[in-house]
């Protein structure tokens, strides 16, 4: 095809590649373009839909559609497609990597020990026989709880309706973070669940409870959850969002009992090259008339 096409985020370094097997490529917003790339962490302005005047879909390299501006994108008559499914595994294997850290300690650990400070560490909890607690209960959610039942934790989750799934379902989220040793978000981000992790559900949780986010900077009130750790009204958290990224709150990076990662939940080489894939085939099946195959919403 020689449908011109905008990346506007490089994503992964396959996605040009695969692009320019079908596609006229620009890497600077052009008034021919019909199709646009970007990423979760990059999102799409009014004001960029504006310079497109001929843009009929934008293909996001991600789940996460918090940056584009999906009512802009509709009064325009704007498909958005995303790239579900393919990162599920990725991100459920990185949710409970940060379990098994915050639990064990064990960049603390590493620290130590690199610093030939052997012994030093102070003793920390398992995940057999604790409660994981699910805030959404989707794809990802459902992994995620799979994997925590193999280490012998109890299931429970909060989501909009009850699922058919064999765990504990919770309609109240406070309930839910009171019953949980681990947090855990797996819930999509949007308007419907911006800050829904706030004071009260982080007092629920607890001065023992760990706070796991794999979901969206978004569901959580930040300045609330800093608050929460510096008085030690929870345990320690796990994050690979944040509500401002790059920018990670300054008084989280001095903090022992949190593990920061930089949003990396699909980084890895299966999942990218997927999501690239799937990326393109939304475009290709758009523009042959087929609609997107991953539309949202």
């Amino acid at each position: 095809m020689s449908i011109p096409i905008y990346l506007a985020s490089e994503c992964t370094p396959i996605l040009p590649e695969l692009l320019e097997r079908e596609f006229r490529l620009f890497r600077e917003p052009h008034s021919s373009v019909r199709g646009m790339v970007t990423s979760s962490s990059n999102g799409v302005s009014v004001v960029q839909m504006e310079r497109l005047p001929n843009l009929q879909i934008i293909a996001n390299f991600g789940v996460g559609l918090d940056l584009i501006d999906l009512q802009a994108a509709q009064a325009r008559h704007i498909v958005v497609a995303n790239t579900p499914d393919v990162l599920t595994e990725s991100v459920a294997e990185l949710g409970l990597g940060l379990m098994l850290a915050t639990a064990r300690r064990l960049p603390v650990a590493d620290r130590l020990v690199r610093a030939r400070q052997w012994g030093k560490l102070p003793l920390g909890s398992q995940l057999f026989g604790k409660t994981c607690g699910l805030v959404g209960m989707g794809r990802i959610g459902l992994a995620i709880a799979r994997r925590a039942e193999a280490f012998g934790m109890k299931i429970a989750y909060h989501a909009r309706h009850a699922c058919q799934v064999p765990y504990r379902f919770l309609a109240n989220l406070e309930e839910l973070a009171t019953d949980s040793d681990f947090l855990v978000l797996a819930v999509p981000g949007g308007r419907a669940a911006e800050r829904m992790i706030e004071t009260r559900v982080l007092a629920a949780l607890g001065p023992t409870g760990v706070l796991i986010n794999v979901a969206s900077g978004s569901v959580v009130d930040e300045p609330a959850l800093v608050r929460a750790l510096l008085t030690g009204q929870i345990g320690g958290a796990g994050l690979d969002v944040f509500a401002q990224e790059p920018q990670v709150p300054e008084e989280l990076l001095n903090l022992d009992q949190v593990v920061l990662t930089p949003h990396l939940g699909s980084a890895t080489a299966e999942a990218r090259q997927a999501m690239a894939e799937l990326c393109v085939a939304n475009l290709r099946s758009f523009f042959a008339g087929e609609g997107a195959l991953t539309p949202w919403p």
